[in-house]
């Protein structure tokens, strides 16, 4: 049973969508118990193997966003629920005038529950910028696996992301506690900062993942036997105040999004005991 409701703003923003999902455990079974949607934040729930979570799929209807949109993303896995939350393609973030585009992504994993949110890529364009804060908080005895992509540029059309501005933040709070805040931070000269080989060295894609629950700590060398690392992709895993937290820098964005999808698989399999594959949107 689930509750969908709509609702009507006056702002002047080009756009200004926000999607809210929350799942709750019922009979040992996860269901859906709240939805709510506005334009151009849409949810599809489609039909999963018996064996696995059940799943949302984000969509952005507009295509992509500008400077000034703004899209908000709320997902909730309460007491001793279960579920994955994905995106239905790359976000891509067009070339701005002046002002930010603006994601906002709050996921809450209720105690004793278990979360995944694994969006595709965000593609920044030539002349991008992006304001993006993901805040996870975990309740006791929850886990919650995250992460995200981001490819600088239009890199098949041959664009590079030279100029724009990023801010990509993430806080994670463990138990009402913030345990691990993070924050890349571009702007002036992007593509001197990504040729510098102290910084980017040419890479032109970045992904995070975060995985927090009270085992975290006992999966660090699970997850750096996961990681692969190849003369292209560079990998890395580390435990901050409890929070394993996985990147990966790539010099080519198709091979870094493989070995990242590879990696979820492996591990959330290890971890969770979970099938070893991604939602239908990661294979087409």
């Amino acid at each position: 049973m689930y509750a969908a409701t709509l609702q009507f703003d006056d702002t002047n923003l080009l756009v200004d969508g926000k999607a809210r999902i929350a799942f709750a455990s019922s009979d040992n079974e996860t269901r859906l118990t709240d939805l709510y949607q506005r334009d151009p934040m849409r949810v599809l729930f489609p039909e999963t193997p018996k064996d696995d979570l059940p799943q949302a799929v984000v969509v952005t209807t507009s295509g992509g966003l500008v400077g000034g949109d703004r899209i908000t993303l709320e997902a909730e896995a309460g007491f001793d629920a279960r579920a994955f939350v994905t995106s239905q393609a790359a976000e891509k973030i067009y070339r701005s005038s002046g002002e930010d585009a603006q994601i906002n992504v709050k996921l809450t994993a209720g105690p004793e529950s278990w979360l995944e949110y694994l969006p595709q890529e965000t593609i920044l364009f030539d002349g991008a910028r992006l304001r993006r804060k993901t805040t996870v908080a975990v309740k006791p005895g929850a886990r919650a696996l995250a992460g995200e992509m981001i490819v600088f540029g239009r890199i098949g059309s041959g664009e590079t992301f030279a100029h724009g501005f990023v801010h990509d933040a993430w806080d994670v709070c463990v138990d009402d506690r913030l345990t691990w805040a993070d924050a890349l931070h571009l702007d002036s000269d992007i593509a001197g900062i990504l040729d510098n080989e102290t910084c980017f060295n040419g890479a032109v894609s970045l992904a995070t993942a975060i995985y927090a629950g009270p085992d975290a700590e006992g999966h660090l060398d699970t997850a750096r036997q996961k990681l692969m690392q190849t003369d292209k992709t560079l990998v890395g895993a580390t435990l901050v105040n409890g929070v394993l937290v996985m990147r990966w820098l790539g010099q080519d964005a198709f091979e870094l999004r493989t070995l990242f999808g590879e990696f979820w698989q492996q591990f959330r399999h290890v971890v969770a005991g979970l099938p070893e594959k991604l939602p239908r949107p990661w294979h087409v």
